[in-house]
């Protein structure tokens, strides 16, 4: 599908929101559909607060799409659609739904709606992150279940991890704090670079 042919099919509105966490931390943001899913996940490493130092890989349409690699052949799984070349427009035609898996040993699993269909807006950037809510938990803390973990020594001053889970999270961390303006600004950067 060609680039113009995506322009004229106009945005997204999607809700990109983490699995198996309660309450919900999620963020809203507004795209062109010519994005591809390489700088679709950029806008939601910046969207959420990621640090972008691990894989990941989108599961869309029945497909797979990330960097194609070898395991591809080896497990005898289709080969992963390029996330360099292919564009929302192309793959999300008829979705609802769709899944971003983030660090493949932490396994941060984000559900993303599709909310809305918007038609062109030549004016608007081509990512803008317009809600949100909940901190995003550090990187390398054990999943949901380590996050939990982290969260529930930080509130308890007697607890074995409680010095750690300080250390790790800072003495004012607060998991329901979200500082939209400054992702905002982060995730048009992202697009900028």
């Amino acid at each position: 599908m060609s680039t113009a042919t995506n322009k004229s099919g106009g945005r997204l509105r999607l809700r990109i929101s983490l699995e198996d966490w309660e309450p919900p931390i999620w963020r809203r943001v507004e795209v062109n559909k010519d994005l591809t899913f390489w700088e679709f996940h950029r806008v939601i490493q910046e969207a959420m607060g990621w640090e972008d130092d691990h894989l990941h890989e989108f599961r869309a349409a029945n497909r797979v799409v990330g960097m194609p690699g070898l395991e591809d052949e080896l497990f005898g799984r289709e080969p992963a659609l390029p996330e360099d070349t292919t564009t929302l427009g192309e793959l999300l035609i008829r979705q609802r739904k769709f899944r971003y898996w983030y660090d493949f040993g932490d396994d941060w699993w984000h559900t993303i709606t599709i909310e809305t269909r918007l038609p062109p807006d030549p004016a608007a950037p081509r990512a803008v992150l317009v809600a949100g809510e909940g901190a995003c938990p550090p990187e390398d803390c054990g999943g949901v279940y380590g996050y939990s973990n982290l969260l529930s020594d930080l509130q308890d001053p007697a607890a074995e991890g409680y010095e750690d889970a300080r250390e790790w999270l800072g003495e004012d961390f607060d998991p329901n704090h979200f500082d939209l303006a400054q992702h905002a600004r982060q995730v048009a950067a992202a697009l900028a670079r």
